[in-house]
């Protein structure tokens, strides 16, 4: 299991990176984050930064 630190503005997030279903734009520069079985979360930095992010925590065990 592969955990992926995501900064948000309220707060950080220390989410399973296999969880993450979706991303897309949000406002203000940010991104949603949809989780499996959960409500998304939106955290800061581009679509871009975020997936970048999220691949380099999936990789193999």
């Amino acid at each position: 299991m592969k955990f992926v630190l995501l900064e948000s503005r309220g707060g950080n997030y220390l989410v399973v990176a296999n969880n993450i279903a979706w991303l897309r734009t949000g406002e203000n520069g940010q991104t949603n984050v949809g989780m499996v079985g959960g409500s998304p979360l939106l955290v800061t930095g581009s679509i871009e930064e975020v997936a970048e992010k999220v691949m380099a925590g999936a990789g193999s065990n």
